[in-house]
């Protein structure tokens, strides 16, 4: 079981930064017009020292975010992070793992999840994730899902909770293979940090949603790169 006062903890400062920082850069004006102010204040308001620094700084952020969208760092963190076999059609499972990722990203991942659970791809469905399981428990139960087949937790804020929380639930219960629903951007780290927790995890990915912007898509790629670097430095995920 989970100590309820897991459930009670503030979000990790890290995944709130982060997620704050790819609103901001998904909106492009929101980038680039503070930074192009930036770069042109210091020479408009007289007397300012520094002014080729400040302008040296604005010029750099700038750089920096383009390449961070451009094609060629989209296909750099892909090559990274598509490192990973999607699970044969015909496998199945303990459990059904979907691992909440917000808002924009519950409705594609609660149809996949109803559809492997019709198909009998595996018995039960758990959902993981702050301030996503309890409402897409509640939409494959409304679905028509019966009662006992869906379960999730609300305590997890990061992948590697996601993880250990549900190896404390699932774990006593039996269950050691897995069919994990993600994004394919977050697929990697997921399976990583599953194994880790001790599951025999497949890959079965989620697409974004049809309304998700190609930039948003893009932030999602670095991020999670980001993210795998991250993981692999403190030594949560095997290299």
């Amino acid at each position: 079981m989970i100590d309820p006062a897991l459930c009670m903890r503030a979000p990790e400062g890290w995944t709130v930064f982060t997620v704050w920082l790819l609103e901001w850069l998904a909106n492009p004006w929101l980038v680039v017009a503070p930074l192009a102010l930036l770069l042109a204040a210091p020479w408009w308001i007289r007397p300012l020292p520094w002014k080729i620094p400040i302008s040296v700084l604005a010029i750099a952020l700038l750089l920096v975010y383009f390449a961070a969208v451009s094609p060629p760092a989209l296909a750099l963190a892909d090559a990274q992070l598509g490192d990973y076999p999607e699970a044969p059609s015909n496998l199945k499972a303990d459990a059904i793992v979907v691992l909440g990722r917000g808002e924009r990203l519950r409705h594609t991942r609660v149809e996949l999840a109803a559809r492997l659970w019709r198909a009998g791809r595996a018995p039960r469905i758990f959902i993981s994730g702050r301030n996503d399981a309890d409402t897409m428990v509640a939409d494959l139960r409304r679905m028509g899902l019966p009662a006992k087949a869906v379960a999730g937790e609300e305590c997890s804020r990061t992948t590697q909770e996601n993880a250990e929380f549900t190896a404390r639930i699932l774990r006593p219960a039996g269950v050691r293979t897995l069919l994990l629903v993600t994004d394919a951007p977050h697929m990697l780290r997921s399976l990583r940090t599953f194994k880790e927790a001790g599951f025999n995890s497949a890959a079965v990915t989620s697409p974004f949603p049809e309304k998700l912007s190609e930039l948003r898509e893009r932030l999602i790629v670095v991020r999670e790169y980001l993210g795998l670097l991250t993981y692999r430095w403190l030594g949560r995920i095997e290299v």
